[in-house]
C-alpha cells in the first residue's frame, strides 16, 4: 500500500483583500479593547493567526515524500517559476505560478496513494488543503483523508498517535508536544535546526526566499517520515 507523507506552509492574505464587513468581523475582538495600545496589540495578534485559517490565507508550499522510497516533490509558489527548473534527484523542487497550480499538482500526485501520514494533519493540513481547493475550485482526488478519527488508515496523524488521541488532556503523561520537541526526544534531526520555523514563512515569502521555504517544508516531511518509522516499530508494532 503506497503511503504519502506531506506537510504544507501557509501565509496570510493581505487584509486589503477583505471588504469592510469582513475586516470588521475579523478584528471585532480588537475593537473591544479599552485603549488604543490594546486594540493594536490584539489586531496584531489576530493578523498573525490569519495565516492559520484557510479563509484568510493561502498554501504557498507542499512537500511530499513516498514513505517507502523517500522520493517525492516539493511544490512552491515562486515569482521566477518560468525560469526555474526542477531538480534531478529523489526529491524534485517544482516552482508554481500560483496556489491554483500548486494545489492542482498536489492532488494529481495524491491520487496515486492509498494512505497518508502527517503530523497534526487531521487538525490542520488536510482540512486546510480541502477548503483552499474548494475555494479555488481545484478537484480533490482524495476525499477520505479525514475519515474515522480512531483509525490509522487511510490517515495516520502522528500527533494523534503520540498522544493516544489526547487521552490525558493538556497536562497528562501523553500531552501533545510540537514536532521539534518529538524529534529531539527521539534523536531525529529537527526541521528547525537550520534556524527557520513556521513563524518565519510569511516574511521569507515576502523577501522572495521561496526556495528556502520549500527546503524548510521538506525538512518537516523528512522528520515526519523518521518519526513515522519509529512509531510503526516501537508503538504500533508494524514491521
Amino acid at each position: 500500500m503506497a503511503t504519502i507523507v506531506f506537510d504544507i506552509e501557509t501565509t496570510a492574505l493581505p487584509v486589503e483583500n477583505f471588504d469592510e464587513a469582513q475586516q470588521e468581523y475579523l478584528f471585532r475582538e480588537a475593537e473591544k479593547q479599552i485603549d488604543d495600545a490594546g486594540k493594536e496589540a490584539k489586531k496584531a495578534e489576530i493578523t498573525r493567526f490569519m495565516s492559520l485559517w484557510p479563509f484568510t490565507s493561502q498554501v504557498v508550499c507542499i512537500a511530499m515524500l513516498n514513505a517507502e522510497s523517500l522520493r517525492g516533490q516539493t511544490l512552491y509558489i515562486a515569482e521566477d517559476f518560468e525560469e526555474a527548473e526542477g531538480d534531478a534527484g529523489p526529491v524534485e523542487f517544482v516552482p508554481c505560478a500560483d496556489e491554483f497550480e500548486l494545489l492542482t499538482a498536489f492532488w494529481d500526485v495524491a491520487r496515486h496513494y492509498d494512505s497518508v501520514v502527517t503530523f497534526n494533519g487531521r487538525g490542520f493540513d488536510v482540512p486546510f488543503v480541502y477548503l483552499r481547493s474548494a475555494l479555488l475550485n481545484v478537484p480533490i482526488t482524495k476525499k477520505n483523508w479525514l475519515g474515522y478519527r480512531y483509525a490509522t488508515e487511510p490517515h495516520c496523524d502522528l500527533a494523534e498517535q503520540l498522544t493516544f488521541y489526547s487521552v490525558s488532556g493538556r497536562d497528562g503523561a501523553a500531552r501533545r508536544f510540537n514536532l521539534d520537541f518529538y524529534c529531539k526526544a527521539f534523536g531525529i534531526e529537527s526541521p528547525k535546526s537550520h534556524g527557520v520555523s513556521g513563524m518565519d514563512v510569511g516574511t521569507m515569502m515576502a523577501e522572495g526566499k521561496c526556495r528556502e521555504v520549500a527546503e524548510y517544508c521538506l525538512r518537516d516531511v523528512r522528520a515526519t517520515v523518521e518519526l513515522y518509522r519509529i512509531w510503526k516499530e516501537r508503538l504500533a508494532g508494524i514491521k
